[in-house]
């Protein structure tokens, strides 16, 4: 996961735009704009993590530094 990535995907894509990505990614297609990383799992997980911030963003009324905090802090519980 890097955050370089997730933050480019938060600043130019739309939240539907993203969800027509995680669609292709998940169907094992290409979509429509790049995506960075090693692998489509990687791939998938900057994907993941931009809806889940900017869905936050909106929700909340927040920031991305606070999105990006949340949704780091619910990776590292999952981890645990």
């Amino acid at each position: 996961m890097k955050m370089p990535v997730i933050r480019h995907l938060v600043e130019t894509q739309t939240l539907e735009s993203l969800l027509a990505a995680e669609e292709a990614l998940l169907e094992e297609q290409t979509p429509a704009f790049e995506v960075e990383g090693e692998d489509e799992g990687e791939q998938l997980t900057h994907v993941f993590a931009a809806i889940f911030i900017l869905n936050h963003m909106q929700d909340h009324k927040s920031d991305f530094k606070t999105a990006l905090r949340e949704y780091t802090k619910k990776v590292r519980v999952s981890i645990s």
